[in-house]
């Protein structure tokens, strides 16, 4: 018997090692670099949004429609209250959803895509028709109809827009299955033993997620644009602050108050932006290597 008999068999997945290279991917193109730097310094300033802000959003005790000035950098609202302040916690409330949702769609997502990919016949059609019934539910109507019965909540919104996000993940997660059951390193896995459980959880999956989290960086910046557009038509939680409530109050003095919605609107788009160009940057580092 061999010296290496005793060794337990660990197949060699083809994205092992490959982290470093798809980071240095991203941050070597500008596009890319500027994503992952718009999105870095939004994650940065909604967790530290309490810190930076130098007043409560919510605090009437300023100077009214006071234009941008040392003691509020963006100016302030028809109540006085610090647009600055403001700004920065509607980014903690935008992530906070962008972020739930994503979990919540990437656990589905990768759930349902693993299963029809890798099971095939009956429960591939099943899941795909599933996947089909939800990809044409209009989200933004849903989440109205939702706070309409239920009332505002950001707990309502995370749930709506979760279970309605999924299945362009699901989608794509499966096609990767299909794909990668079919190479050797997957029947080397078998011959050697792994239950189909294990060959999906610690071959499959592992190779088949940066395409998803690729795509996720799309999804969540459609999420925030839902979750500002609810906000703007005055359907957001109105115990947090939002870009889209920001955004809403500033309706009634275009004319007067320039400032009120083009920093709401300017944090907005840069979030978008963002995620686009990092979504779009990893889709082609990782298509090009495939």
């Amino acid at each position: 018997m061999s010296a290496t008999a005793d060794v337990p068999f660990e197949p060699a997945a083809p994205g092992v090692g490959r982290r470093r290279g798809v980071l240095r991917g991203v941050l070597g193109t500008p596009s890319g670099l500027l994503g992952a730097a718009l999105t870095g310094t939004l994650v940065v300033v909604a967790v530290f949004a309490p810190a930076l802000a130098p007043y409560d959003p919510f605090a009437i005790d300023g100077p009214v429609l006071h234009p941008p000035s040392v003691a509020h950098p963006l100016g302030t609202d028809a109540l006085g209250r610090d647009l600055y302040s403001g700004v920065l916690y509607g980014t903690r409330t935008s992530l906070v959803v962008a972020g739930t949702v994503g979990v919540l769609v990437l656990l589905i997502g990768a759930l349902v895509g693993a299963v029809s990919g890798y099971a095939g016949r009956w429960a591939d059609d099943v899941l795909m028709r599933l996947t089909e019934a939800f990809q044409v539910l209009p989200r933004f109507f849903l989440a109205i109809v939702v706070i309409a019965f239920f009332g505002p909540g950001i707990d309502r919104l995370v749930l709506v827009l979760g279970f309605t996000s999924w299945p362009m993940l699901a989608r794509v997660v499966r096609a990767e299955v299909l794909s990668l059951k079919q190479r050797e390193f997957i029947a080397a896995a078998k011959a050697h033993g792994a239950s189909n459980v294990r060959v999906v959880v610690r071959e499959i999956l592992p190779n088949a997620l940066p395409a998803a989290i690729a795509l996720l960086g799309l999804v969540l910046a459609q999420v925030i644009l839902i979750e500002a557009s609810l906000g703007f038509i005055g359907l957001g939680d109105p115990n947090a602050m939002s870009w889209g409530y920001l955004a809403n109050e500033a309706q009634r003095f275009l004319r007067v108050a320039w400032w009120l919605p083009l920093f709401p609107g300017l944090a907005i788009l840069l979030a978008v932006l963002g995620l686009n160009l990092l979504g779009d940057a990893l889709t082609d580092i990782l298509g090009g290597r495939r």
